[in-house]
């Protein structure tokens, strides 16, 4: 009998992408990576990961590629990473239904993929901020006045809150607008810029797996004008009130886009008019959230959704109840990386689970206002949510670097002004 194996399209460097190896040689399948170029992710030869060089937006080259592979193994599945969007998901729900293997709907992923075809549909069925779909400045303003100050600016496609700022008034909105409309998260051929009320309040992240919500993290994103995520916590301190209409909300969402298979990601935000969804991803959220998960119930949610793929059975049983979080390691200026110290420190600390470090030292630190910011994080767990704080916190106060600010980066997004210095000190802190 063939070997079995699953197929990943795409990877990815932040940990994410390791975990699903190491996963499906547990479940002894064997990982094959589909990718543009394997040699980006460093674990593909870290960990001697077979990989296929292939062009990932050509589903004909996916599926002459996959062909090949069955002459030599059974593909029991195929899942992947988004990279740098969430549209290699539509890839793999093609590529599913091409080999009659489990997976989402292919007309789903595209409809969730799509942020402004994805608005229209939530708007019937679920509260979302008012929303206005631009092609140019001119509609970007237009669209603004009608909407009412602050608002949203976003790509129609993309993740990770790449090319996503709050513009609070005319003069950062059109300094945003050039900046998308000049920019590779907006096709030149259809340029469209999503248009969007600020809905104020805590944020939410649910995770769903089928038709069950699973877990619900508070998140904490920060301050404005840049959405990149600082802080995940499991579970969120709701009342069951509150985690009832959370559900009924997310529920909504899944109907609404024609999702329920596998895992769905759910952006919300609470404000004074209850929950308001803001996103919706037909994914399992990125790392740390598998991590976290894992920590505060007992469940590995990459081996169960690993185990859907490739048609076993699954269980999303909850085997306990912790308190869980990450903190991001987010520099406040560009330049480059000197040095970055107090990691293994961090690590030694009881409760702290992983420290994990992107950035190199003498490599260069260029901030784009999204998840790309982060040069690493600190996760922690035990009993409570305020020994876990204050356990997080003792860990990213041992982190310190040192960056030589540039007063000019290029590729970079508009931000606050650099501050002119030799050599900053910086603790790892929010």
């Amino acid at each position: 009998m063939a070997r079995r194996a699953l197929i990943l399209v795409e990877g990815s460097n932040t940990g994410y992408g390791l975990l699903y190896i190491q996963a499906a040689r547990c479940l002894n399948v064997h990982p094959i990576t589909l990718s543009v170029d394997p040699a980006q992710y460093d674990y593909i030869a870290a960990e001697g990961v077979e990989a296929i060089r292939v062009d990932t937006d050509n589903l004909d080259a996916l599926i002459q590629e996959c062909s090949r592979v069955r002459s030599t193994y059974e593909i029991a599945g195929i899942t992947g990473f988004p990279s740098p969007a969430d549209s290699v998901y539509v890839m793999v729900a093609k590529l599913c239904r091409h080999f009659d293997l489990p997976g989402p709907s292919p007309a789903s992923i595209e409809r969730c993929c799509d942020k402004f075809v994805q608005h229209q549909l939530l708007a019937a069925a679920v509260p979302i901020p008012v929303f206005r779909l631009a092609a140019n400045a001119t509609d970007v303003e237009r669209c603004a006045e009608e909407i009412g100050l602050p608002v949203v600016l976003k790509p129609t496609v993309g993740c990770g809150s790449t090319g996503v700022r709050l513009c609070r008034n005319f003069d950062e909105l059109a300094e945003h607008a050039a900046h998308l409309l000049r920019g590779p998260q907006i096709s030149e051929s259809s340029p469209r810029i999503l248009v969007e009320e600020f809905a104020q309040g805590s944020h939410y992240s649910v995770d769903v797996m089928g038709n069950e919500v699973f877990g619900i993290a508070a998140a904490d994103f920060g301050h404005p004008p840049h959405f990149v995520c600082r802080e995940y916590t499991y579970p969120a301190v709701l009342t069951d009130e509150e985690h009832r209409r959370i559900a009924d909300v997310s529920m909504g969402c899944l109907q609404a886009l024609g999702l329920g298979w596998g895992p769905t990601n759910i952006d919300i935000r609470w404000t004074k008019l209850g929950p308001v969804v803001i996103e919706v991803n037909a994914r399992l959220a990125a790392t740390p959230t598998p991590q976290l998960v894992k920590l505060a119930y007992g469940v590995d949610l990459i081996t169960e959704h690993i185990k859907l793929v490739i048609g076993d059975e699954w269980n999303l049983r909850k085997r306990h109840s912790h308190a869980a979080a990450a903190r991001s390691l987010i520099p406040d200026s560009d330049g480059i990386l000197n040095w970055i110290e107090g990691d293994n420190q961090a690590a030694a600390i009881p409760g702290v689970a992983e420290v994990k470090l992107y950035a190199e030292p003498r490599g260069p630190i260029v901030r784009k206002g999204d998840w790309r910011d982060r040069i690493g994080y600190v996760i922690a767990a035990s009993g409570t949510i305020a020994e876990t704080e204050a356990i997080l916190q003792s860990a990213v106060d041992l982190i310190h670097w040192s960056i030589t600010p540039s007063t000019v980066a290029e590729s970079k997004q508009p931000a606050a002004p650099d501050v002119a210095a030799p050599e900053q000190v910086v603790p790892g802190k929010m």
